[in-house]
């Protein structure tokens, strides 16, 4: 699964954040996947953080919101909340949640009403009411549809940044060993040519003690020809191996250096 926290930078999430609720007035927070605060609350109000989820009923109403309403909704004490889920492909790696916003100017004896429902002082609770922001419902949409799409871009980006940064890293320590077998190819190319110029002496030394021997060497000079013979196809194949090493080494070279 993945996490957030791996490969978002918290600071300039919470700034966003901060920002998109100094502009609208809506409350926002984020969570990861497991559900815990990746950012601290933005605008939250007295009204549902002190007041509705500071009694133990509030609290009950309000998880089941959060945990059960998706997208933009109305909250079991009449404000606007919304959940927008973070998503990398089909994984949801957090949600952006919030509101704390009234859709409209309040009946004040609704909310009289809820007050003793939780068991809330009415007046104090009308004085926090009084202070929540008021916003179109339209408005709330557009908020919450424009604040999950940009930090939705703000993680992506991220995410592929993180994921592409740690692939060059593997990338760049798998060249450092394929450099390192190709050095130890040409050493043992070189080693091989060596072994070819000696087969080659050793079959003209045979050729010259062959002919030495006359009649008595000449199957001495037989074995003679096979070593020569089999000295120059050992050249070729040896020689043809080194060439496509050493294109191998351009070509390990140039990405070396398209990668700086």
């Amino acid at each position: 699964m993945l996490n957030i926290r791996d490969f978002v930078d918290l600071d300039a999430f919470q700034k966003i954040q901060d920002r998109f609720s100094d502009a609208t007035g809506v409350a926002a927070i984020a969570v990861g996947a497991d559900g815990k605060y990746i950012t601290e609350p933005s605008n939250f109000t007295d009204f549902c953080m002190k007041y509705t989820r500071g009694c133990p009923e509030g609290e009950r109403r309000c998880i089941k919101c959060d945990t059960e309403c998706t997208g933009t909704y109305y909250c079991h004490a009449g404000l606007m909340d919304f959940s927008i889920d973070l998503m990398i492909g089909d994984e949801k790696v957090g949600a952006i949640i919030g509101g704390q916003v009234l859709p409209a100017p309040p009946d004040e004896e609704k909310f009289r009403a809820i007050a003793r429902e939780l068991g809330i002082n009415e007046d104090s609770y009308i004085d926090a009411l009084r202070k929540v922001p008021v916003r179109s419902e339209k408005t709330i949409h557009a908020a919450a549809e424009v604040l999950g799409t940009v930090m939705n871009m703000l993680v992506n980006f991220k995410y592929l940044q993180t994921s592409n940064g740690n692939q060059m890293e593997v990338f760049k320590n798998e060249l450092g060993s394929i450099t390192g077998n190709i050095e130890s190819a040409k050493g043992l190319m070189s080693d091989l040519h060596n072994t070819s110029t000696m087969e080659h002496i050793l079959s003209i030394n045979a050729n010259i003690e062959a002919a030495k021997a006359g009649k008595a060497g000449v199957g001495f000079a037989v074995v003679a020809r096979e070593i020569g013979e089999l000295s120059k196809q050992s050249g070729s194949v040896y020689d043809e191996i080194e060439r496509l090493v050493d294109e191998i080494q351009t070509s390990v070279d140039k990405i070396i250096r398209s990668g700086k």
